[in-house]
């Protein structure tokens, strides 16, 4: 089509020119001819010029004529002019064919504009949707936004509400006298082992009590008398057989009467030591006949306390009276006093030594002992000489007195018999919780005048009463609970001593490395490893295993034993290069995979319950559930790492693995708060 289209540009070409001459010879030359105008002027446009048509006409004819074409028509002599017109014609005939096309395919064409207008409204709505869904989102993310500052805004007031709550739940159950301990201490028997529990709390309200006074809090004077009278209910003498080895439920003779008041009072110090304090020391002394009306009872140092303080200020008024109305010093001023003093000392001594002969209370002969050292100071700052004899008298009816009771109580813990103390349970024992109190009720007194012969019998006592745990806890027979009374004993007695004594004492650093030694129990809050194995005679300590540790282990062992031993035997064979004989144990492995995924939730539970009933110090509790946790954690990962071995790799329960970090998850919902 375009060789023909090309011939027939050529060929009308050609005509134009023929026609072109054929008018030359007809009427001339342009512009020479009669009755012609003068030819345009179009400016530099001259269409009239026969050099600028003829040139263009011989390029397009110069360029038709090598068409091949054109050279096929001029060798076979076709007339142009007839082709030009055939070609012309075949060009209308096909825009002809190509407008009957378009006609024909009218409805499709309309069928697609109707499509592509329906698209438009489609992709019209889709546009208004989104616009809608983005304005939503708009306001979504600013309720989001006002959400999140209320929730921060909660987190804050509820932060601040449980720290009040905290503190003001301290305050109250330190202060509170519950319904409980005042029917245990009026009506319980004292042999009951409740008895002795109730005391303990009656001397920690006490003490929550004084501490609160100290501080201003009004609400104390609500329970002020109510623990007073509750006091005097078990503050009695101590008597020969009231020593720390004796057991409460041992039966006196045939004819005589049971003890009706509790022996772990006579090894409590409880508020007694207030009368060494420098308000109580010179307070104002009793006077016997108003005492007596009141119900108010007194112990033994309150009265000597008094006693000796009245002679102590009488003393120094008359010795210093003698001095200035006679005029006299040194021996003659000494001679006058006891002349008129002598007689009324020499009855007190006798007084004092025949108290001391049946005196078995050394709490109250220590408390005598310091009461003499702070008096012999006051006498000295008053320079008052006199009563230095006096002093030196009395320390010598003291300190023998307090050295035979405390020999008493060591010789009374060696002598114990633990078969004879009867019922026994894992909670921390009577007996070493009457050591706790007295060796931290004389430490505490002996901080500001320490004593050297004091603290060796102290330690003495000290080891008696480890030896005596560990006699008695060989008499249970199971393992776990020999552990759990050494845990439950052990950590009583560190507690009361940091309690009760100074944490930068030479004496409470002594007694914590003694037990620290033992116990490697770090008080108050981090759990380490317990200190003792148990082994007969009791007597001694050879082992070096941890009860902590190996209590963990006891507590693993039954849900988790067959666990426990295939992870230690495999990787005994992996370290020791045996590592194909694990290829025999697919069936065994396949039942500890199904068994742990199926029953360890609810062995912990159970592990978790057993703890929190063994201790009776919930944070002790809390450390080994914690640290029980932790080893399962390590345990199971050991397993992952023993079915990694290329001999189990292909195990098919091994897809039944819990994951590790799932299990973490889960063992993090039974860690206990307190």
């Amino acid at each position: 089509m375009a060789a023909a289209a090309t011939m027939a540009a050529a060929a009308r070409e050609l005509a134009l020119r023929a026609g072109a001459s054929d008018m030359e010879e007809e009427e001339g030359p342009l512009g020479g001819g009669p009755g012609l105008q003068e030819p345009l002027q179009l400016g530099e446009l001259d269409i009239t010029s026969d050099g600028f048509i003829l040139d263009e006409v011989d390029v397009h004819i110069q360029a038709n004529l090598e068409d091949e074409l054109v050279k096929e028509a001029l060798k076979t002599g076709v007339d142009l002019r007839h082709y030009s017109k055939q070609v012309e014609l075949e060009l209308q005939q096909i825009e002809q064919k190509s407008i009957q096309d378009y006609i024909q395919e009218s409805e499709n064409i309309a069928s697609l504009h109707n499509q592509i207008t329906a698209c438009d409204a489609v992709l019209e709505r889709m546009e208004q949707m989104l616009g809608a869904f983005q304005s939503d989102l708009s306001s979504i993310s600013s309720e989001i936004r006002t959400l999140q500052e209320q929730s921060g805004a909660m987190n804050i007031r509820l932060r601040n509400r449980q720290a009040v709550r905290g503190k003001l739940g301290e305050l109250v159950d330190g202060l509170v006298v519950p319904s409980a301990l005042v029917t245990a201490i009026l009506e319980a028997p004292v042999t009951e082992p409740g008895f002795l529990e109730q005391l303990q709390e009656l001397d920690a309200k006490a003490a929550a009590v004084r501490e609160q006074e100290a501080r201003g809090t009004a609400a104390c004077a609500d329970v002020r008398g109510v623990l007073d009278r509750l006091r005097v209910k078990y503050e009695e003498v101590a008597e020969k057989d009231d020593l720390m080895g004796v057991e409460d439920t041992a039966k006196k003779g045939f004819f005589s009467k049971p003890s009706l008041r509790s022996r772990n009072t006579i090894f409590t110090l409880g508020t007694r030591g207030s009368v060494i304090s420098p308000t109580e020391l010179e307070a104002p002394i009793l006077v016997p006949h108003t005492a007596q009306r009141g119900e108010q009872r007194y112990p033994f140092e309150a009265l000597f306390r008094s006693q000796h303080y009245a002679l102590l200020d009488n003393s120094c008024r008359e010795y210093l009276f003698i001095c200035e109305f006679f005029v006299v010093s040194g021996p003659a001023a000494h001679d006058l006093f006891h002349a008129v003093m002598g007689r009324t000392l020499s009855m007190t001594l006798k007084h004092l030594e025949s108290y001391l002969i049946d005196c078995y209370d050394a709490i109250a002969v220590f408390l005598c002992i310091h009461i003499v050292l702070r008096f012999r100071n006051i006498a000295a700052k008053r320079d008052v000489p006199a009563l230095d004899r006096y002093w030196e008298q009395v320390l010598a009816l003291l300190w023998p007195r307090f050295e035979l009771i405390l020999e008493m109580n060591v010789q009374s813990v060696r002598s114990t018999d633990p078969q004879r103390l009867g019922g026994l349970d894992t909670r921390p024992h009577y007996i070493t919780r009457r050591y706790a109190e007295f060796s931290s009720a004389l430490v505490s007194i002996n901080q500001t005048v320490p004593n050297e012969r004091t603290m060796q019998l102290l330690g003495q006592l000290q080891v008696e009463v480890e030896n005596f745990v560990l006699r008695v806890a060989a008499e249970f027979s199971s393992r776990k609970e020999q552990l759990v009374f050494l845990i439950n004993n052990y950590d009583m007695m560190l507690g009361v001593l940091m309690e009760r004594a100074a944490d930068d004492s030479k004496e409470v650093e002594s007694f914590q490395q003694l037990l620290n030694a033992r116990t490697q129990l770090k008080m108050p809050s981090t759990w380490g490893y317990i200190g003792t194995s148990l082994t007969k005679p009791p007597a001694r300590d050879p082992g070096t295993a941890s009860p902590g540790k190996e209590f963990i282990e006891e507590l693993l062992s039954p849900p988790f034993g067959g666990l426990v031993a295939f992870v230690k035997e495999a990787e005994a064979l992996i370290e020791h290069g045996q590592a194909e004989r694990l290829r025999g144990e697919e069936a065994r492995v396949t039942q500890l995979i199904r068994g742990f995924g199926s029953s360890w939730k609810s062995s912990v539970e159970s592990l978790s319950q057993d703890v929190m009933r063994s201790f009776t110090n919930f944070r002790n509790g809390t450390s080994i559930i914690q640290g029980a946790l932790t080893q399962l954690i390590q345990l199971y990962h050991r397993f992952h790492r023993v079915l990694s071995q290329p001999q189990l790799r292909a195990l098919p329960a091994r897809a039944e693995l819990i994951n590790i970090h799932h299990l973490m998850v889960e063992l993090k919902k039974h860690k206990p708060n307190f």
